[in-house]
């Protein structure tokens, strides 16, 4: 991958990395505000199980999306790593590089293609970094589920 290649990348990684920093400082001020009003009693009417069950449900959902976006955040800096590393676009799993039209959509994809459609019909288990292979080839669900 060409240096130009891969300034682009981190450009489009920062550019989605300061949106969700913004996105979960906005639903972390939203969650924690709906989590004060809700203990608080902040008129004489009273509370209708039905609002507190609303209100627990919104909260939960809110904290729900806060984690997802959390851990795009930690792929989008572990792709921000391998870059300092030199290995940025290359497959966790396989160590084959990911294709350019892949990481246009998904910068901080850590699989090829063909590697995550296979995890994803549950043929092989995403591998660590630590567990790639060298050969670059793929890890069945049933060798993995022995060796655990």
């Amino acid at each position: 991958m060409t240096s130009e290649e891969i300034e682009h990348f981190r450009s489009l990684l920062l550019d989605k990395r300061r949106e969700l920093v913004g996105n979960v400082d906005s639903m972390w001020g939203t969650a924690e505000t709906n989590r004060q009003e809700s203990s608080g009693d902040l008129s004489n009417m009273p509370i209708h199980m039905a609002d507190v069950g609303t209100d627990n449900y919104e909260q939960e959902f809110t904290l729900d999306l806060i984690e997802s976006e959390r851990k795009l955040l930690q792929d989008i800096d572990r792709s921000l790593q391998k870059m300092r590393e030199g290995t940025y676009g290359l497959c966790e799993a396989t160590g084959k590089p990911i294709g350019r039209a892949r990481l246009e959509a998904k910068p901080e994809a850590r699989y090829c293609i063909e590697y995550a459609r296979m995890a994803e019909k549950g043929l092989v288990r995403p591998a660590t970094r630590e567990e790639r292979p060298a050969s670059g080839g793929f890890e069945a669900e049933d060798d993995a589920t022995e060796a655990e």
